[in-house]
Order: C-alpha cells, then sequence, then structure tokens
C-alpha cells in the first residue's frame, strides 16, 4: 500500500479519520461512563501505525497505564491487608 501514492493517501486519511474518532470517543469516555483510558490507547495503537508522533503518545500512555494498574494493585493489596488484620 505504501509504494503506491493514492493508496498511500487514501490509507492514511482512513488510519487518521478512525484513529481520531477513537481517540476522541476515549477523551469523552474520560469525563462521561465508558472505559476512557482504553480508548486512548487504543486510538494511539490506531494513529501509531501511520504517525511518529502517536507512537511516543502511546508509548507515554501505555507507560501511564502500567503506572495506574501497578497503583491500583498495591492500593487493593493494602485494603486487603487491613481488613485481615481487623479479623484477627
Amino acid at each position: 500500500m505504501h509504494a503506491h501514492p493514492v493508496l498511500h493517501v487514501t490509507w492514511r486519511t482512513i488510519v487518521t479519520i478512525v484513529g481520531g474518532a477513537v481517540l476522541t470517543a476515549g477523551i469523552i469516555m474520560c469525563v462521561t461512563p465508558g472505559p476512557g483510558a482504553a480508548g486512548i490507547v487504543l486510538g494511539l495503537a490506531i494513529l501509531a501505525t501511520e504517525y511518529a508522533w502517536a507512537r511516543g503518545l502511546l508509548h507515554r500512555a501505555r507507560m501511564w497505564a502500567r503506572r495506574a494498574k501497578e497503583a491500583a494493585l498495591e492500593a487493593d493489596r493494602r485494603r486487603r491487608e487491613k481488613r485481615a488484620a481487623r479479623r484477627r
């Protein structure tokens, strides 16, 4: 697809529209009910197939998501420890 100029532009336009729509939906879902972070990461992943700037943002978003997951797991572990200590 990248070898043919017309197909390349068409493909890049489709990726931009779809990735931008998913990214926008993810941003909207951050303030409304829904999986906002997942939408943002998915939108960036789609855009990263064609754009270097999106690859950089995707890397940052993945690092943020990994840290958020670790923080949530740590908070859950502390909560379980507190609950177990109260039962003793």
